[in-house]
């Protein structure tokens, strides 16, 4: 029996968080914008506001969802893993591969930006959010494999469109081997795949074990969210927009690579893989509407 979505109506505590959210999303589809402009602005900072923005978001929805504890416990449990197997794999190899980070990001914590460790807790937590939607669990109860498995598509669907672009055209960080997507080796996939897993997993864990039930949100919420992916994605496409400047790039195992291929390739998985899963979730959501107000 497919699971169905049962939301309350709008609440005065969810219609206070409105404006927030909506700031929020705006300074985030900026950053997306200032990264196809030219503008004065160095790219760290805007990296950074596209990074903060999403933490942000994750921050105030989630404190909505969980409680404040709820989404500080699972910002640790994103920074706690990512950061660990981001570490692993720089000094081995594994999970994703043979890479290290340039200067592009910023600071870094051990061997890896601070930005990047951060980067973790935004978009997961909207790709949570989205499998919550799909999977028809917006109540306290957790699908506890469900979940994390719906989430970690959700959420390498983003990296499978972003790295390309990041790695071979951008050189936030470089493949020392390269590797047949664009210069990104297959291994970063399935790392990414484990590594988001863990932490949903862990989170669903939490969740389970938690005296608190989780708080009820109503539609505007939720569709926030829902925004949020769809915005990401958009942005992946508006890479496209740009004549690249130099037309070539090269990875580190000597492949030449088209700058226009590689960023032709993000757009179509943010519109065919990142915009099917924004589908269904908004799908799911106007069924639930509907049956809300009937």
């Amino acid at each position: 029996m497919i699971p169905t979505l049962a939301l309350p109506r709008t609440s005065r505590a969810v219609r206070s968080l409105g404006p927030a959210l909506g700031v929020i999303l705006a300074l985030y589809a900026l950053a997306r914008v200032l990264e196809i402009v030219p503008n004065p602005l160095p790219h760290v900072a805007i990296v950074a506001l596209d990074v903060l923005s999403a933490l942000a978001f994750a921050l105030v929805h989630g404190a909505r969802h969980y409680r404040l504890r709820g989404i500080l416990v699972f910002a640790g449990i994103c920074v706690a893993v990512g950061n660990f197997t981001e570490n692993l794999s720089i000094l081995t190899g594994f999970p994703f591969g043979r890479y290290y980070f340039a200067e592009l990001m910023g600071p870094k914590l051990f061997n890896v930006p601070v930005l990047l460790g951060l980067a973790y807790i935004g978009m997961a937590y909207v790709s949570w959010t989205l499998a919550r939607l799909i999977a028809g669990s917006t109540q306290a109860n957790t699908r506890l494999l469900t979940l994390p498995l719906t989430a970690s598509f959700i959420m390498v669907a983003w990296d499978l469109a972003q790295d390309p672009v990041w790695g071979t055209v951008l050189h936030g960080w470089v493949w020392r081997d390269g590797g047949p997507w664009f210069g990104v080796p297959i291994s970063n996939y399935l790392g990414w795949y484990l590594t988001v897993f863990l932490i949903y997993l862990f989170f669903a864990l939490y969740l389970r074990r938690r005296p608190a039930p989780v708080v009820q949100s109503a539609q505007a919420h939720w569709r926030a969210a829902l925004l949020f992916y769809a915005f990401c994605a958009a942005g992946n496409v508006l890479q496209r927009i740009p004549t690249p400047d130099p037309a070539v790039v090269q990875d580190p195992s000597g492949q030449q690579w088209r700058v226009a291929g590689i960023t032709g390739a993000s757009a179509l998985v943010s519109i065919f893989v990142m915009g099917a899963f924004a589908f269904f979730a908004w799908v799911r959501l106007s069924d639930a509407e509907k049956a809300a107000t009937d």
